[in-house]
C-alpha cells in the first residue's frame, strides 16, 4: 500500500516557513530470520536489547569490542576442560585398566626367567591292589632244617626256625609325602621371545590408550563448541524476538491509525511466533549440548559449564598438506600402536617355531616320607635332576601356530596401509575444510563490515525522516544476519582447527605411553 501523507499545516506556523515533509513510503513487510539461519547462528550479541530505535542506533554504531584474552584465553579454559575430561572419562579409565592389565602379563612372562618354587603334600589311604611273595621260607627252610638236624644229631640245640614266605604289597595301606619342589630354567629359547611379545602388546595398548585420548580430546573440544554455539544462538534469538516484538508494535501502531493494512500486521505477528519458537528449540539444543559435554566429562549432566567468547580472529596456521601428511603418519598413536602389534605377531611366530626346541632345566625335591610325619633319618629325602624335555611330535600343533603368526603378520600390514591412507584422507578433509573455513571468514568480515556501515546510513536516514520504522528494522535485521554468519564462521574455523589437530596428532597432552 503507498501512501503520500503529507503533515497539516499548524496554525501557529508563522507565514512563509514550511515544516519540513515527512514521506513515509511504502511500508515493506521485514525480512524474516530463516529458521535455518538462527538455528545454526553463532554470535555474541546475547546482550542486544533492541527495544527501541535509540538503543537499536545505539548497539549498532559501537564498534565490536575486541573478545577478551582472544585465542590465549579461550585455548586455556578449554584445556582445563580437556585435561578434567582425561582424569574423569570412564572410558579412558577402562582403557588405562587395560594398559595395567598387560603391565601385570609382561610382568608373569618376565618370571618364567625365575625359579619355581611350590610346596606338595600328599596323604595316601590304600586298599588292595598288586602284591608279590618273597621265597625266602621256600629257599632256606630245607637248610635250616638239615642243620637243625645236625645239630640236634650232636645233642645240641636247634636254633634255626621255620621261615615263612613273605608277602609284600605295592601299595601301603597308609602314606605320607611331603615335599618342596623347585624348578629353575636353565635353557628355554620361547621364553626371550614371549616377553618380547608381551612388551610390544603392553605399548601396542598404550598407544591405543594415546589414540582415545586424542579422540577424546577432540569430542569435548567439538562439544565445547557446539554448547558455545547453541548458547549465542538462544542469545541471538532472544534478541531477535525484542527485534520482531519491536516490529509488531510499530505495525499495530501504524495500522491504529490506518497507514497500513492488517495483513501487514499478520505478518508480523507470524513471524514473531516463529522466533518464539525457534527460541524454545535453541533452549533445547543449548540443554542438549550441555548433557554430551558433561557425559565426555563424567560429570552431572545439568552442571553449568564456563563460557568463553570466541577469538575474534581464530589463530591457526596450516601447513603444506604433504607437511601435515608426513607429520602425521609420524605421530598418529594408530600407526605406532599397529607397529607394535606387528612387532609382537612376529615375536609370537619366534614362539611358536621355538616351541619344537628342547628345553633344559633344574629340578631339586626335598622332604619327607613314609607312613608317619617325622623328620630325620629313615623319612627325609633329597633329589637333584637335570630335566631334558623334546616334543618330537604333537600332531602338527606348531606347525598349525606358525602358519596362523604369519597370517596375522600379513594382516597387520594390510591394516597398516589401509589406516595410512585413511590417515592421508583424514588430514587433506581437514585442511581442505580449514582452509575454506579461513576463507569464508574474510568473506564474512567484509559482509558484517558492509551490512554495520549500512545500518549506520539507516540510521542517519531514521534521524532524518527519510525511511519509515520497518524500513529501520529491516536494516537492523540484515546487520544482525551478518553478524551471525560472522560469528557461525567463527566458531567453524575453531571446529576445523580442532579436527587437523586431531588429524595429524598436534600439540601435546598428559599421556605419556612412555609411562
Amino acid at each position: 500500500m503507498n501512501t503520500d501523507i503529507r503533515r497539516k499545516k499548524n496554525p501557529a506556523q508563522p507565514a512563509g516557513v514550511h515544516m519540513p515533509h515527512r514521506r513515509i513510503g511504502p511500508i515493506r513487510p521485514r525480512t524474516p530470520l530463516y529458521a535455518g539461519c538462527i538455528i545454526a547462528a553463532l554470535g555474541l550479541l546475547a546482550n542486544l536489547r533492541p527495544a527501541n530505535a535509540q538503543d537499536v542506533r545505539t548497539n549498532a554504531s559501537r564498534t565490536a569490542a575486541p573478545f577478551t584474552g582472544e585465542q590465549a584465553v579461550f585455548d586455556q579454559q578449554l584445556e582445563r576442560y580437556v585435561a578434567q575430561g582425561l582424569h574423569s572419562n570412564l572410558a579412558l579409565r577402562d582403557e588405562s585398566l587395560e594398559v595395567e592389565k598387560a603391565v601385570q602379563a609382561l610382568a608373569a612372562a618376565r618370571a618364567r626367567y625365575l625359579p619355581e618354587l611350590s610346596l606338595q603334600a600328599r596323604y595316601t589311604r590304600a586298599q588292595g591292589g598288586r602284591e608279590f611273595e618273597i621265597p625266602i621260607g621256600t629257599a632256606l627252610n630245607p637248610v635250616y632244617s638239615t642243620l637243625n638236624d645236625l645239630l640236634e644229631a650232636q645233642d645240641q640245640p636247634a636254633p634255626f626256625p621255620r621261615i615263612e614266605d613273605t608277602t609284600v604289597k605295592f601299595l601301603r595301606s597308609e602314606e605320607q609325602d611331603t615335599r618342596l619342589v623347585a624348578r629353575q630354567p636353565l635353557y628355554a629359547p620361547a621364553l626371550p621371545a614371549a616377553v618380547r611379545a608381551q612388551r610390544a602388546l603392553l605399548d601396542a595398548r598404550r598407544f591405543n590408550r594415546m589414540a582415545l585420548a586424542r579422540a577424546l580430546r577432540r569430542d569435548i573440544t567439538l562439544a565445547y563448541i557446539a554448547w558455545l554455539k547453541a548458547r549465542n544462538s538462544s542469545g541471538i534469538v532472544a534478541a531477535s524476538q525484542a527485534l520482531l516484538s519491536e516490529n509488531l508494535r510499530v505495525n499495530e501502531s501504524l495500522y491504529k491509525n490506518g497507514r497500513i493494512t492488517e495483513d501487514q500486521v499478520l505478518r508480523a505477528q507470524a513471524e514473531l511466533l516463529e522466533v518464539q519458537q525457534q527460541r524454545s528449540e535453541m533452549d533445547n539444543l543449548t540443554t542438549r549440548a550441555r548433557s554430551l559435554f558433561n557425559f565426555l566429562l563424567n560429570r552431572d549432566l545439568r552442571e553449568p559449564i564456563m563460557p568463553s567468547a570466541a577469538p575474534a580472529n581464530p589463530a591457526a596456521t596450516i601447513a603444506a598438506v604433504e607437511l601435515l601428511w608426513s607429520a602425521a603418519l609420524e605421530r598418529r598413536p594408530e600407526i605406532s600402536r599397529l607397529e607394535e602389534l606387528r612387532q609382537a605377531s612376529e615375536a609370537r611366530l619366534n614362539v611358536a617355531r621355538k616351541q619344537r626346541w628342547p628345553v633344559l632345566s633344574l629340578g631339586l625335591d626335598a622332604g619327607t616320607q613314609g607312613e608317619e610325619y617325622r623328620f630325620g633319618d629313615g623319612y627325609n629325602f633329597g633329589t637333584v635332576s637335570l630335566i631334558f624335555t623334546w616334543k618330537l611330535f604333537d600332531g602338527g600343533g606348531d606347525s598349525a601356530r606358525v602358519h596362523q603368526a604369519r597370517a596375522e603378520q600379513r594382516q597387520l600390514v594390510l591394516r597398516q596401509e589401509g589406516i595410512a591412507q585413511q590417515i592421508r584422507l583424514e588430514v587433506q578433509q581437514a585442511h581442505d575444510r580449514l582452509v575454506s573455513a579461513h576463507e569464508s571468514l574474510a568473506t564474512a568480515e567484509a559482509r558484517s563490515q558492509a551490512a554495520r556501515a549500512g545500518f549506520r546510513i539507516a540510521s542517519r536516514k531514521r534521524d532524518e525522516g527519510v525511511i519509515n520504522q520497518v524500513e529501520f528494522i529491516d536494516a537492523r535485521s540484515a546487520l544482525t544476519r551478518a553478524e551471525l554468519n560472522l560469528n557461525l564462521t567463527r566458531f567453524e574455523v575453531l571446529e576445523r582447527r580442532a579436527e587437523l589437530e586431531y588429524a595429524t596428532s598436534a600439540g601435546d597432552i598428559p599421556l605419556d605411553p612412555g609411562t
